[in-house]
């Protein structure tokens, strides 16, 4: 099995879908002009994709309200330091400042503008290919 996708319920998908993009440089690989709005972003290496969605028959996670140790989306960075200056300068809220873990990962926590948090890593030995 691979992951496909992992889908979040925001209140602007197409809003999070054009930040991911212009930030991130996430590529937009499908947008639903009918509700729940899907669009589909794939991520720099073209394998796994995020969904961002709003169903009206269900609330909006707070986010914002949420520790982000308890949900995140983890991205690979290179210059830690540099993308989380790029990210908050975007939009982005720092959660905390840049920090190195026990195995040597290099972490920092922000919050895009809806609230998700979102992970920046660079991980000292790479954990995937």
């Amino acid at each position: 099995m691979k992951i496909e996708h992992v889908a979040f319920q925001v209140a602007e998908p197409a809003e999070a879908a054009r930040w991911y993009a212009g930030t991130l440089g996430f590529t937009i690989t499908r947008a639903e002009p009918e509700p729940p709005f899907g669009h589909f972003l794939a991520d720099g290496s073209g394998t796994v994709m995020l969904e961002f969605y709003n169903n009206p028959r269900l609330p909006v996670p707070d986010y914002a309200a949420m520790d982000p140790v308890l949900l995140h989306v983890a991205l690979v960075a290179d210059d830690v330091r540099g993308t989380r200056e790029r990210l908050i300068a975007a939009g982005a809220r720092p959660e905390g400042e840049v920090s190195v873990n026990p195995a040597g990962d290099e972490l920092a926590m922000l919050r895009d503008p809806w609230g998700l948090p979102i992970q920046l890593v660079r991980r000292k030995e790479p954990m995937l290919r």
